[in-house]
């Protein structure tokens, strides 16, 4: 990749890989970065261009539009204004830019309980993605658990590869989600019947709404889970657990770029440009809400980056409507107070660094817990245990300062040559 570029997008996921192809179709040096091997991002993982006909379209679009691509590298510092290094393997690259697409999706929210590090207790969307890498999950018991829709699509995924699913867990009240899912009816009908689908596909599946995973336990790895369901505590014996509670932005990048959050994302304008001018957010850093958000938003970039600003507006309405959606998303899946209290005093909340819940619980804010504890210091560098412990204790981590993941000491120490 040439080491000035127009624009540089970072993440080939749906809004990436739209934004990158609709400015380069404009003229512009376009740049493609992605951590992982191939595009696709988290929902169109590996083989696009067979699995997933529009993905593969998009990106022979960027390869006919001389797009330049890089795939298995990652952003981990910003060494001079409108520069970003990049590195793969302890090689690395600086890239300096006109203008800047984020599009660094969103992970998984996992919050602390006994026995959650056992062997066999996964994340939902980790398992899923497992599964589409070749992992053979015939005849395994499996408890998926948690809140929010991917349940249901990881437990009908997994249905489908040959698992067992004994029990889908679902922390929001039956009432709650029977009214979130009526008012798709009221413009969201796709998303309706995307949800009926995977109804369907888990019939059969005992749903329990109202009820959430207080242990796991085992020998020498899980056997068995117990849930509260109501007034009643139950015991289900499985294989594995699949679990999750909802998304959280990849924020880490933005923040360290300076660009402003708001309520948990990125704060944008209609256009989608962040606080810091020429820099834009697109998909779930402004709110999970899909892969049709993310589009309609990489594409609303990826025209404002390029100069068409008559071109985006008429997608202004149609955007609107899924960030409304994506509103709607978080206060149906809201956490419930009751799992503020599932970790006992010796249950880990930093996996990295075995960092107990009563030692945290002593500390005051997350900088005197990274001081005293090494919270957030270790590999994933807070990105489990920090929004643990902002649900836990109320804690707002600080932005980010660079690497943003652990790199080679001379990666960090490099003196960019590029001037701006």
């Amino acid at each position: 990749m040439s080491a000035r570029v127009d624009l540089l997008v970072v993440g080939a996921g749906p809004g990436g890989l739209v934004a990158a192809a609709t400015a380069a179709e404009a003229g512009m040096l376009v740049g493609l970065i992605d951590d992982n091997p191939s595009a696709g991002g988290q929902i169109w993982r590996g083989g696009i261009a067979e699995e997933n006909p529009e993905a593969g379209r998009l990106l022979r679009r960027i390869q006919s539009a001389r797009a330049e691509t890089r795939f298995g590298w990652r952003a981990i510092a910003a060494p001079a204004p409108r520069v970003l290094r990049v590195e793969r393997c302890g090689e690395f690259i600086d890239i300096e830019y006109n203008s800047l697409i984020l599009a660094t999706g969103a992970r998984e929210r996992f919050l602390p309980f006994p026995g959650w590090t056992l062997p066999g207790v996964y994340g939902a969307g980790a398992l899923q993605a497992f599964v589409k890498s070749g992992f053979d999950i015939g005849g395994k018991r499996v408890v998926v658990a948690g809140t929010g829709p991917l349940l249901l699509a990881v437990a009908a995924h997994l249905r489908a590869a040959g698992a067992r699913i004994v029990s889908v867990v679902e922390q929001a009240p039956l009432r709650t989600l029977a009214r979130f899912s009526l008012g798709l009816l009221n413009g969201q009908t796709a998303k309706f019947v995307e949800g009926a689908g995977y109804a369907i596909r888990t019939v059969g599946i005992p749903y329990r709404t109202d009820a959430w995973v207080t242990s796991a336990s085992g020998s020498e790895g899980l056997e068995k889970v117990t849930i509260s369901s109501g007034s009643r505590t139950l015991e289900v014996p499985c294989d594995m657990l699949a679990f999750g509670y909802h998304l959280v932005p990849n924020t880490e990048l933005a923040q360290l770029l300076q660009c402003e959050l708001e309520a948990g994302y990125m704060r944008v304008d209609e256009l989608q440009q962040t606080s810091v001018t020429g820099i834009y957010c697109v998909g779930e850093l402004t709110g999970i809400g899909g892969v049709v958000k993310a589009k309609i938003e990489g594409r609303i970039a990826g025209l404002a980056a390029s100069g068409q600003f008559d071109r985006a507006k008429p997608l202004f309405k149609e955007r609107d409507r899924h960030v409304r959606f994506a509103h709607n998303l978080d206060a149906t899946f809201a956490l419930r107070n009751e799992l503020r209290n599932l970790a006992t005093a010796n249950t880990f909340v930093c996996r990295c660094e075995d960092v107990p819940y009563d030692a945290l619980a002593q500390c005051g804010s997350w900088r005197e817990a990274k001081l005293h504890t090494r919270c957030g210091m270790g590999p994933c560098q807070g990105r489990i245990c920090g929004p643990a412990t902002e649900f836990l204790f109320g804690w707002t981590p600080p932005a980010p300062r660079p690497p943003l993941f652990p790199v080679e000491v001379e990666t960090l120490a490099h003196t960019t040559d590029v001037t701006a």
